[in-house]
């Protein structure tokens, strides 16, 4: 899997993924106002990779600051790469066009450039993106993967979407879907938490011999949301080994954090609401960096 001029990757339906991806979460503290200037700015400083998601609540705030872009000359749509992603409440095959649809027309698109199964965890169909017991317990739903697949594959020949995959697949659920009988169009991708303190080795090799990529989330370490981790757990870019990498090379640890994953061949995403960052960490794909970081180790043992 190999970079071309532009920063972008060909995937096993002959499209192109750019490299290097700019991320749309945003956590309830933050106002969603905060990720539409965000994206503008991304766009302003050289993102072309966007992704985003059904769940998230922030597309009608992504497309707008993707339009406004558009109107002021800074792109046109066939510029950007966009990620949306189907939500777990609409796995059943007869919901899935119209997840889509609703995507659609938040973000006021006629195509999606990649639409992905957020989650392979299916929840309770209805208005509630996490439905609830009265115990505070997720209702979950039986769903079979492989026919939402195939309603995604539907979705493709109706022109909706350029390209489908998936999200936290294991390789278990990745092979049930690759060994499915009639199987049209294989997932182009797979996208996980990925970073040095989880490195996804054997799911990087299995998606490699499958002509799948791997795009990487939480690419600097996982979110401290006392929610998802144990708050005595290292953080990632305090780690002294990427530290000293950094200072050997004259970096950021976050640049050499990102510069690992493009070297194993992962598309990467990031995500800021700080101009300051989001101009640095795109830096990440400047040729003249790629040279002065070309002996970095590609797998860094940390």
């Amino acid at each position: 899997m190999e970079f071309d001029n532009d920063h972008c990757i060909k995937m096993n339906d002959g499209n192109k993924i750019p490299a290097v991806g700019f991320g749309t979460y945003s956590p309830d503290a933050v106002q969603k106002s905060k990720c539409e200037e965000a994206t503008k700015v991304a766009i302003e400083v050289g993102f072309r990779h966007i992704d985003g998601a059904f769940v998230y609540g922030t597309e009608e705030e992504v497309g707008r600051a993707i339009h406004e872009k558009i109107a002021d000359g800074t792109v046109k749509r066939e510029d950007i790469f966009y990620t949306g992603k189907l939500g777990s409440t609409f796995h059943r095959p007869e919901l899935v066009r119209n997840c889509l649809e609703q995507s659609l027309k938040k973000l006021k698109f006629d195509y999606l450039d990649l639409f992905i199964i957020h989650i392979p965890v299916s929840l309770k169909p209805g208005p509630d993106l996490s439905p609830m017991d009265e115990n505070g317990k997720l209702i979950f739903d039986i769903v079979d993967l492989r026919q939402t697949w195939e309603a995604m594959e539907a979705c493709k020949d109706a022109g909706l979407v350029k390209s489908i995959g998936v999200s936290n697949f294991n390789r278990r659920q990745l092979e049930m879907i690759l060994n499915k009988p009639g199987l049209k169009y294989k997932p182009v991708l797979n996208q996980v938490e990925c970073h040095p303190y989880l490195n996804q080795g054997k799911l990087l090799a299995f998606c490699k011999s499958k002509d799948i990529l791997l795009e990487a989330y939480s690419v600097l370490g996982s979110q401290r949301d006392k929610m998802w981790i144990d708050q005595s757990t290292p953080v990632l870019l305090e780690d002294p080994v990427l530290g000293a990498i950094a200072r050997k090379y004259n970096q950021s640890p976050a640049l050499v954090a990102l510069r690992y994953q493009l070297q194993r061949g992962i598309v990467v995403l990031f995500k800021s609401f700080t101009r300051k960052r989001i101009e640095e960490n795109l830096q990440v794909k400047q040729e003249g960096r790629e040279k002065r970081m070309r002996d970095t180790p590609p797998c860094v043992q940390i």
